[in-house]
Formats: structure tokens, sequence, C-alpha cells
């Protein structure tokens, strides 16, 4: 206590020297007084409350324990009255122990007496109830059926109560109650037999249906009161609980798997669309089943059995297994496709599970997939797997097929346009359309897999394609009588490259979304070039044809028998129109690119005839008259290919004006002007040479070999420079075997 007066006295002190820092705050002592003897008055007021509240709690608890105390106290002599009663009465208990036996004897009594009519007359009710079965009266036969066994497991039951140990009563009653079971089973039979055929049923007698249903509940609230009682007591009479109930559903599910799988009538070896018959048999039923429930079999079941949801789930499980067991089978393409048609888009269209009958029940949009996703993909692996082993069976049968055309005496077909074609590319896409057509009705992605696999079968078959086309040509070329119409085959085979590209085009236009155009574009130019190189290779076999025939009279240009007046010229420009009449079969983009390669070719052979050094001109006038013998012959073999080309609205290139450059320089009278005149030439034909340039000059006659010379090392200074739109045309030209040195003697 002192140590807290000490530290009480402190802390006043401690305030008082902060209330009375400067000289001016002792006028308010006395303020400061009456302050701090109000908050004094409050502390001291408070701390009285709670020691009065303190003491008010201790006196209430010190009444209750003393209440407590005494109800203890009256507690522990009840307990002892009790006790005391107890123990007199235990005799009276065992007194009693008689009466309880009685008790129990008269309540079995009180049952058999109560089931004594029913006892007397079981055999009887037991034909009544077989009688009422056979006669279908099912209704009838379960209230009999009903009283025999309530007689009976009332019986055991109050046997079970009075000596549940007692085995030998209990199989009395029930051997004396045996045919009871008998007949549950066998009304059980007819029970099924009409839920077997409930679809029928519904529509000839839906009466005996709800009987059925009917009788199915009273069996379900008997089996609910039993288990019930069993809960309470333990026992369960004999073939309880039935489980009519699931049974039924049990069946009907037994029934629809047993449907469904009876639907398939063919097999492979009799017919080979039996796939497809039973699909459509399978679709027809379930559709026919479905609607008869959702009508008329859901007013005869109540509501909460969802007879109709029920029903659905279980033709969609034994749906799912009867696809599951196809896919299973070694199926071919096109049954692969007829199953997988069937399972992504039949299922759910309008046609069956998407009926508006069926709606709104049914909703497509829930519906489980028939078949896994694992399942489909590998069934899509196999049909695609085949397929690609079709397709090139297929277009090795269409080329051999083909290529038995090519040596046939009569000329080919026409089409409406007049150009000559084979049946190769309506055969191809013929094939091609048909498999798009059958993967568009399976999804859009396998629809694009088929599109790309066609298009890189179709490199392959090109590859051998070209090589049967060269084997062609070269058969045709040992023996150039045979085949008797191989221009017109090769003309056709020519064509059959721009059919086969146009058709690749609208393939792609009419199966490929403009999504996935761009990666499945990326095989296109490898295919159009592959055609390019076929048909580039038949029109230089055709043209081949063409300087074969023409190599004679070639040979006799810029000779002495040409000088002299050779019509040489003259039977090149119509054997070249001839043939090119024969070539008006040839559709014109080739036809146009043949037209520029013979202008090309016959300019060439032409030069190479003067650069062959084949005459030599020995006057100014030889030169004269020879030069403007090639300018006309020059302006003939224009007019010829300007012709030709006439029908493409386009400029033919000026290969005839290298003719007449050429022709310029020999005919050239002022020596000293040569250099210029080559110069000229050089400048306008860059791809010509050293050895060209010398040819030309010695075919003059006249140029000097200082002159030659200095021309040609003058020009090798300063290279002419080709141009990106140039066509070479002398590059291609060989000068006979003599170096430029023995070309300037």
């Amino acid at each position: 206590m002192k140590e807290t007066d000490r530290e009480a006295v402190a802390t006043a002190v401690q305030r008082v020297a902060g209330m009375l820092q400067r000289p001016d705050q002792l006028e308010k002592v006395e303020q400061y007084r009456r302050r701090e003897a109000r908050k004094k008055a409050s502390v001291e007021a408070r701390l009285k409350a709670a020691i009065q509240s303190q003491l008010d709690g201790v006196r209430t608890g010190l009444s209750q324990l003393h209440t407590a105390l005494s109800d203890v106290q009256d507690i522990q002599r009840s307990l002892a009255d009790v006790s005391k009663d107890w123990r007199q009465s235990i005799n009276t208990i065992e007194s009693l122990r008689d009466v309880k036996d009685a008790v129990v004897r008269h309540s079995q009594l009180a049952a058999a007496v109560e089931n004594l009519k029913n006892i007397f007359s079981v055999p009887e009710i037991v034909r009544e109830t077989q009688d009422l079965i056979e006669q279908g009266e099912l209704l009838q036969a379960h209230r009999k059926l009903m009283d025999l066994e309530c007689s009976r497991d009332g019986l055991m039951y109050e046997q079970y109560r009075m000596d549940s140990g007692n085995a030998r009563d209990m199989t009395l009653i029930h051997s004396y109650f045996g045919s009871t079971q008998g007949l549950s089973d066998e009304l059980a039979k007819q029970l099924w037999v009409v839920l077997q055929r409930s679809l029928v049923t519904v529509r000839r007698d839906p009466t005996l249906l709800v009987s059925v249903v009917r009788i199915i509940e009273r069996e379900e609230k008997i089996d609910r009161r039993i288990l019930d009682r069993k809960k309470q007591t333990g026992f369960i009479p004999p073939g309880r609980p039935k489980n009519w109930k699931e049974k039924m559903f049990a069946i009907l599910e037994r029934t629809v798997t047993t449907r469904i799988e009876g639907t398939q009538a063919d097999t492979r070896e009799s017919d080979r669309m039996w796939l497809v018959r039973h699909l459509e048999i399978i679709r027809k039923c379930v559709l026919d089943d479905l609607i008869v429930t959702r009508n008329l079999m859901v007013q005869c079941f109540p509501p909460r059995y969802q007879i109709f949801r029920s029903l659905l789930n279980v033709y969609h499980q034994a749906l799912s297994t009867r696809m599951q067991e196809l896919a299973s089978e070694d199926l071919e393409a096109n049954e692969i496709v007829s199953l997988l048609t069937w399972v992504l888009n039949t299922y759910t269209s309008a046609e069956m599970m998407g009926n508006a009958e069926l709606a709104p029940e049914v909703d497509v949009g829930v519906l489980e997939p028939l078949l896994s996703p694992n399942v489909v993909s590998e069934l899509l692996d196999t049909y695609m797997s085949t397929l690609t082993s079709n397709i090139i069976a297929w277009l090795r049968k269409a080329l051999e097929t083909d290529k038995k055309d090519w040596v046939k005496e009569t000329e080919p077909e026409a089409d409406q346009d007049g150009y000559y074609q084979t049946t190769l590319p309506a055969i191809v896409f013929q094939m091609f359309e048909q498999n798009l057509q059958v993967a568009a009705q399976i999804s859009e992605d396998l629809k694009t897999k088929v599109l790309v696999l066609c298009l890189q079968q179709m490199n392959s078959f090109l590859s051998r394609y070209k090589e049967e086309v060269q084997l062609y040509r070269e058969e045709h070329l040992r023996k150039r009588q045979h085949p008797h119409c191989y221009v017109q085959y090769m003309i056709a085979l020519i064509n059959n490259c721009q059919t086969l590209k146009e058709s690749i085009v609208s393939l792609k236009r009419k199966y490929l979304q403009h999504d996935t155009e761009e990666g499945v574009s990326l095989s296109q130019p490898s295919v159009d070039g592959l055609l390019d190189a076929i048909a580039e290779e038949g029109c230089s076999s055709l043209l081949e044809e063409i300087f074969l025939d023409l190599e004679h009279h070639l040979s006799e240009l810029m000779t002495k028998k040409w000088l002299l007046g050779s019509n040489a010229v003259d039977i090149i420009c119509v054997t070249v129109e001839d043939y090119f009449n024969d070539f008006a079969k040839i559709k014109k983009p080739y036809r146009k690119r043949m037209i520029a390669e013979a202008h090309r070719r016959v300019v060439q052979e032409y030069l190479r005839a003067v650069l062959q050094k084949r005459i030599s001109f020995r006057s100014a006038e030889e030169r004269k008259e020879g030069a403007e013998r090639m300018g006309r012959e020059a302006e003939q073999l224009r007019f010829l290919f300007c012709k030709l080309a006439s029908g493409f609205g386009e400029e033919m290139d000026g290969h005839c004006d290298t003719i007449v450059a050429v022709a310029e320089v020999i005919k050239l009278t002022d020596p000293s002007l040569l250099y210029l005149e080559v110069s000229t030439l050089v400048s306008k034909y860059p791809d010509i040479r050293d050895d060209h340039i010398g040819a030309l000059l010695a075919v003059r006659g006249d140029a000097s070999r200082d002159m030659k010379q200095t021309i040609i090392e003058t020009l090798e200074q300063g290279p002419a420079q080709a141009s990106p739109d140039y066509v070479p045309i002398f590059r291609d030209i060989a000068v006979p075997s003599l170096n430029v040195a023995k070309l300037l003697k």
C-alpha cells in the first residue's frame, strides 16, 4: 500500500506541475481544484456501483446453490423410493409371463381365424387365379394373388413374432402356400410378354398395358411396405421384394436391343448395300417407336416414370452399342461412309431425332454422340487409308484404259467446242467428285482431307502419265507410221492437261472453304507445273513432226538451188499451215504457245541455214539478190504466223525481223559500213556469238581477214546486255566445227 501511495503522490505532483507551469495559471488553482474534485467524486461513484453489482451477483449465486442442493436431496429420496418399489415388483413380473404367452397365442389364433376362410380355400383360389391368368384377366388374377400372399405373409409374421427360431412351422406354412410363388412367376411372365409387345399393344389395346402398369404399381407399394416393416421387425416374406418396376425397365431395354439387332436382314455376301438397308430400317423403327411412345405410351404410365425420357435413353444406349459393334467390324470404305454419315448427320437430322413430332422432348443438342471421338477418328483413318489405295488403283486403271485408246485407228472424240479429248479427265474427276460428295455428307474437315488427298494423288498420277506420254512419243519416233492417229491423240493428250487444270480449279471452288483454301492451294502449283510440262512435251512432239517433214526443205535454204529459185519456203509455209489446221483441235492456251514456238523454230532454222555457210556470195549482185530473197521470205513467214495467230488478238514476236536484219548485213554494199551494221545487229540480238558473226561475214564472201578480225575483236570489248523480255534466238544455233581463226582466212 505504501508503494501505491507513493506512486499516487508522484503522479499527483506531476499533474500539478503540469498545470502550474506559468504564473498566470495560479489564478485558476481554484478552478483546477473543483475539476479534480468532480473527477474524484465520479470515480468513487463508479467504484461503488461496480462493487454493489458484484455483491448482488454473489448473493444471487448463493441463493441458486441453496436451491440446487435442495433439489438434489429430493431426487436422492425419489431414487431410493423407486429402487425399493422395483425390488418389490420383480416377483410380480415373473408371475405375468404366462399372461404374455397367452397374448401371443391369442394374436396368432386371431390371425388364423381371420385367414381361416382363405386357408381352407387356398386350392380353389389357386385354380381360379390360374384360370384368370390364362384368360388374360390380369388385374383380377393379381387381386386373388394378393389375397393369397397376404394370408401367407400374415401367418408367417405371427409365427415369426411368437417363435422366430421355429423353422418347422414356417416351412409348413410356406409349403402349404407353395403354389403362390408359381402363380406370381406365371403372372410375371404374362406381364413381361405384354411389355415386350408394348408398342403394338398400346396401339391395339392400351387398356391391357394400363392394367400391367397398375399391377406393377401395386407390387411396388407392397414392396415398400414390407421393407419398412423389416426395418422394425426384421421379418420379410419369401419372394420379396419383387422389384417388378426395375424388371419392367430391364425388359424394355432388352426388347429395344433385340429389336435393333433384329433389323439386319442382309449380309455383305448377299447384298452389297446391306449396311445402308440396315441403318435405314433402324432409322424408321426407332423414329416410329419414339413417336408412338410420345403420343400413346406416356398416357399409360404415371408421370413420375418419365417413360418417354427413359425409353429415349434406352434407345440411345442401344443404338450406341449397335454402332460400336458395327464400327468394330471389318468395314469397307463405302460402308464406313454410310456408318459415319448416319451417326454424325442422319441421327440428329429431321429424319430422326430432330423430327418435329419428337420436339420439344428431344433436344439433339444435348444427345451424347453414338460413337466416341476416338472411334470416329479410327474409322476416318481407316477410310482415308482405304480411299488412298482405291484412288491409286482407280487412277492406274483409268490410265491403262486410256492408253488402249491411244493406238486406235479412229480419231478421238471431240468436246462440244470441237477440241479433241480422251475420256481420262472425265473418268478421273467423276471419281474425285463422287468421293468429295460422299465426304461432304460426313463433315467439312473430311471433305477438305479428301480434296487434299485427291490433289496429292493427282501429283503422283501425273508423273506416271508424263512417263506414258514420253513412251508413247518414243514408240512413234521409232516407227512413225504407227499409231495411225498419233497426231490426233497427242492433241487430245495436250487438251487433257488443260481440262485437268480447269477441273482442279472447279473442284477447289466447289468444295473448298475460303479459310482453308490457302493451305490446300500449296499443292496446286506442282500440279499445274506437271500438267504444263506434259502439255509442252506433247506440243514439242507435234512440232517435231512438223520439222521432221520440213527437214528436206530446210536443207535447201541458202544453197545454190535456193539462190536460183527454190520454192522451199513456199512448201515450208504450206506444210506449217496444214499442220496447224490440224492443230486447231488444240485448246487455245497451248495452241498459242505452239504457234509462238513454231515461229521461233522456223526462224531459227532459217538462220541456222544462213550460218552453216552453205553458200558464199561471190559478188555484190548475188548478195543483193540473196538478201532481197531473204527479205521476201521473211515477210512470207511473218504473214503466215500472223495469220495463224490472228485468233488470239495479240501481235506475234518479231522473230522474222531477225532474218531481215541478217539480210541487211549481207546486202550492204559499202564494206566500210560493215562494222556499223554488225554492231547494230549485235545490239539488237545480244545472244549472237563470235562464231555467228564470223560465219555471217564468211557468207558475204567479201570481208577481208583483217576486217573480220577487227570487227570481232571490237565487238568482244563491249558485249551488249540483253533486256529482261528478250527471247534468245541465236543461242541454240550451232556453227559448223570451224573455229574463228579458220573463218577469218
